[in-house]
């Protein structure tokens, strides 16, 4: 039996469609606690469906904008900072909870569910404009997560309300019941992104079930538990504006796959091949049909451009092959085109491929264009892909394993790869490296980033693997970003970029001289001149005195 209530003070808000004030017992149609039960199921739900927009919006970001550090940033601390503003606006609908807590669930719904769909359309469709338009991702990602913290945050003022009318208790155990609900949803709904919902619905189709979700058990709640304490009208209204909602959703989670289609088609051009999702990564191959060159896109970043040949992997591997080279083992290099150049160099008798990505090296083995580019090379008996984490691997790698070492990692200014770069791992590296044994490795462009060249060099010597670096002018493909951003729009469409360059260090335990192995086939690309050239060139960019790049100081 609910206990009467002492009427609300004057001036405070009268209730929507109730005679009481805010904190009046609500007429419920189920013992009071059955109710309480239901509405911390309902914050449970809601709790569980907030974090799921949160994590969606840091990932979407991260894969769109790059650099998953700053967008986790920004996307937590913005949304932190809304709900504080939302918890503020919520006091002034104390007295309207129930109909309160209806509208707001029903607006979360529509846009935490169509969060993902929006950012990648504005991405997809403007971002290659340039001018403001060029900033319309970042823009977007900071729209929604205000609208979205500042809906979230106005929940918790809201169910405090409801649930108080439901049964009083005092404050404090009101609160923790409260928040007990609304923690244990969040990490529910926390494990549930990345192990359901991304790998089984992915981004788009995981938001907007999130969102109907979301929308359907608000609406269950206010029009179930609360019906009473609203209006006919308020009734009619948040049945009206639910039904929308789900229309919208749902019409939305049918055009899903055609949309990602075409935003898919917008970004990377009309001739995308594949497209595939593996657990690490989105892989699409474009080209390779009608004299159209592959090229090779991981995560939005162009790897490989067929068009540039054989440039960047004669450069990373043929200087480091100059000496004993019978056990190789290439880091990254999924694709099987740095392996195609190792196999040229007789000699070669074990060739271990460590890739994160175990989907990217069956592609290159399987796919037909890929695997004409890298020549078979998984075919060959000598090959073998290695797979898990580096650092894991590395550490049960006995001592002096490889005569030679060929990072084809992407640049170190990408997030996912700085820990790749650090000292602790090229300390791996030294310990499995035989003592003639060769390090090469990617640095990212010289010229457009010498700061981040230049402390991998710094880094390196601080590993005990004094280098020397040179620079080979190719193209862009991609690999040379630079930064943790993904590249604009129809940039596979796009006209060719200018010309940079690509560069590299050569390391070992005493500084290598970069030089070709004349028993070796020729390079296409590479001669000893322009490889001499590289190093000058190299030099007259150098930066002095750089600290190194550890785990618990990233420098990158």
């Amino acid at each position: 039996m609910i206990e009467p209530h002492a009427p609300a003070p004057p001036g405070s808000p009268p209730s929507w469609g109730g005679p009481c004030g805010p904190e009046a017992p609500a007429r419920l149609p189920v013992r009071p606690a059955v109710g309480r039960f239901l509405v911390l199921a309902g914050v449970f739900v809601c709790a569980a469906c907030g974090l799921v927009y949160e994590l969606e919006l840091v990932a979407l970001a991260s894969y769109l904008i790059g650099d998953s550090v700053t967008q986790a940033s920004v996307v937590l601390s913005v949304m932190v900072f809304a709900m504080g503003l939302g918890s503020l606006a919520a006091k002034r609908l104390r007295g309207l909870a129930a109909a309160g807590f209806g509208a707001l669930e029903a607006a979360l719904a529509l846009v935490g569910g169509s969060s993902a769909m929006l950012l990648y359309a504005v991405f997809a469709w403007t971002g290659g404009w340039g001018g403001l338009w060029a900033d319309g991702p970042r823009i977007l990602l900071v729209a929604f997560s205000l609208a979205i913290g500042v809906l979230i945050g106005a929940e918790v003022p809201l169910l405090m309300e409801l649930i108080q009318r439901v049964r009083r208790q005092d404050p404090g155990g009101a609160v923790a019941d409260l928040f007990a609900a609304d923690y244990v949803g969040a990490l529910v709904g926390g494990l549930a992104f990345p192990f359901v919902l991304l790998p089984f619905l992915g981004q788009l189709t995981g938001a907007l079930l999130t969102g109907t979700v979301n929308a359907v058990v608000g609406a269950a709640l206010v029009l179930g538990l609360f019906r009473r304490d609203l209006t006919r009208r308020a009734r009619w209204l948040l049945l009206t504006a639910n039904a929308v909602v789900l229309a919208l959703l749902a019409t939305a989670t049918v055009l899903a796959d055609d949309f990602e289609r075409a935003a898919r088609q917008a970004v990377y051009g009309q001739d995308v091949r594949v497209a595939v999702r593996t657990d690490v990564q989105e892989i699409v191959l474009t080209g390779d049909a009608d004299g159209r060159p592959l090229d090779l896109f991981l995560d939005g970043r162009l790897r490989v451009r067929g068009s540039d040949g054989r440039g960047y992997h004669e450069a990373l591997v043929h200087p480091a092959m100059s000496g004993p080279h019978a056990r190789v083992l290439i880091l990254g290099g999924g694709d099987g085109l740095a392996a195609r150049e190792v196999l040229r160099h007789p000699g070669v008798h074990r060739v271990d491929v460590l890739e994160a990505d175990p989907g990217l090296a069956r592609l290159a083995r399987h796919d037909p264009g890929l695997s004409t580019l890298n020549e078979h090379a998984y075919g060959d008996a000598r090959v073998r892909v290695l797979t898990g984490d580096a650092f894991h691997r590395l550490r049960a790698t006995p001592s002096a394993t490889y005569d030679v070492v060929i990072s084809d990692l992407p640049d170190p200014g990408i997030t996912a790869s700085t820990k790749l770069y650090s000292q602790e791992f090229y300390g791996l590296l030294r310990r499995v490296l035989a003592p003639d044994g060769r390090l090469a490795v990617h640095a990212g462009p010289v010229d457009a980033h010498p700061r981040a060249f230049w402390t991998v060099d710094a880094t390196l010597r601080a590993a005990g693997l004094p280098a020397v670096a040179y620079r080979v002018g190719a193209r862009d493909t991609g690999s040379d970003t630079g930064s943790d951003a993904a590249p604009g729009p129809r940039r596979a469409a796009a006209d060719p970029p200018a010309p940079r360059g690509w560069g590299f260090l050569l390391a070992a335990r005493t500084a290598p001289a970069p030089r070709l192995d004349p028993a070796a086939p020729r390079p296409h690309s590479l001669t000893p001149d322009s490889l001499a050239r590289g190093v000058r060139e190299a030099a007259r960019t150098r930066m002095a005195g750089l600290p190194p790049s550890t785990l618990v100081h990233p420098r990158f």
